[in-house]
């Protein structure tokens, strides 16, 4: 019997792959060292990373001070970490009275018990949550963090600041502005000329305006319009200034979807006797908003980091509190590390925001 490794004449086993093109030396091979200009350039970024990231490491790790309750415990000529924790309890309430947090903590895991059963796809009553989570929920945060009722301390919005001050600015701003936006962007669309003229010019008038004049304006000028004795909050001027600027941008973003959508949809929806609203919801929107989740996202993450405009009205929030606490005298020269300790959790917020866009667009991604 032939053995069952003989070939037939003229044919020859499958050799494996040269050792060239596979495994780490094939991927150095085919992204760092391809060609004469790549290779130039990995050299080149290899020494610029060889200049800057030893230093930094040692300043931010190896030669730190951690521990200690003053700038005497700052002594290796590292970063002085310190600073960061003798004032993280301001740089996250702000102002907020230090025997009232327990209320900023309690709203925080609240809506974080809230949203984890949004992200569980087994959980069959998301709607009722979700519903629960846009009106009830508000109002219980309001109570929490503002007092005045049920024997809570009042605690006057000035004293708010602080990474808390930022999350709330954030979140209101991005659940107020895509509901509005998705209405301006459907308005602009309209058939109805006075719809599309009226949402048309709100869009083209907030995005022709930068978001520290809406800030200015809503703090300075607005109560100037008033009638005497009527006023509003500084924080509720800004939480409607940041709204509806983002909405107007968030508008251009969901518009950009819909004309993305082939004209066929349409037609087929009114073929099958669809009306405007369920075509909208069922057909059209679906598809269109899967198209611009990098947008959306990237609406968020900016809205998110401009909420450090509120300074300019006198709101501290997180990157407003860091800086007044640069300005100590009993901290001074040590600016660097709150920059540092800011970026760092403004990178940390963004990042996590782009990688959970990117987890629903492969979750979205049907292929067709």
């Amino acid at each position: 019997m032939a053995s069952e490794t003989q070939y037939l004449p003229g044919k020859h086993p499958d050799l494996p792959p040269p050792a060239s093109t596979v495994g780490v030396v094939g991927w150095l091979r085919a992204n760092l060292f391809s060609s004469t200009t790549n290779t130039l350039l990995t050299i080149f970024s290899f020494y610029l990373i060889y200049l800057l990231v030893p230093p930094v490491i040692s300043w931010a790790i190896f030669n730190a001070d951690w521990s200690g309750d003053s700038r005497d415990a700052c002594t290796s000529g590292g970063a002085c970490w310190v600073f960061i924790n003798a004032r993280l309890g301001q740089f996250m309430y702000g102002f907020y009275p230090i025997e009232e947090r327990w209320r900023v903590d309690s709203t925080l895991i609240l809506l974080v018990v809230l949203l984890v059963p949004m992200f569980i796809d087994r959980f069959q009553h998301k709607a009722w949550l979700g519903a629960f989570i846009l009106f009830v929920f508000p109002v219980i945060g309001f109570y929490l963090l503002a007092g005045g009722s049920f024997g809570l301390k009042v605690v006057d919005t000035p004293l708010w600041g602080g990474l808390s001050l930022t999350l709330i600015i954030a979140i209101v701003g991005i659940v107020g502005s895509f509901p509005i936006g998705l209405l301006l962007a459907l308005g602009r669309r309209s058939k109805m000329p006075a719809v599309s003229a009226f949402c048309t010019g709100f869009i083209e008038l907030w995005r022709g305006v930068p978001l520290i004049t809406v800030l200015f304006m809503s703090s300075v000028m607005f109560p100037l319009f008033l009638p005497e004795g009527v006023n509003f909050d500084k924080l509720v001027r800004a939480l409607v200034g940041v709204t509806l600027f983002s909405a107007a941008y968030m508008a251009e973003t969901v518009r950009g979807g819909l004309q993305a959508i082939p004209r066929g949809q349409y037609e087929a929806a009114e073929a099958l006797g669809l009306t405007y609203w369920k075509t909208m919801t069922f057909i059209v929107l679906p598809q269109a908003l899967k198209h611009v989740i990098p947008g959306i996202v990237g609406n968020f993450i900016g809205l998110f980091k401009d909420t450090t405009l509120v300074l300019i009205i006198g709101l501290f929030d997180f990157l407003g509190i860091v800086q007044a606490a640069s300005t100590d005298p009993k901290w001074l020269g040590y600016s660097v590390e709150g920059y540092a300790f800011c970026a760092l959790v403004y990178w940390i917020f963004c990042f996590s925001m782009s990688q959970y866009s990117q987890s629903v667009e492969r979750r979205l991604d049907t292929g067709h």
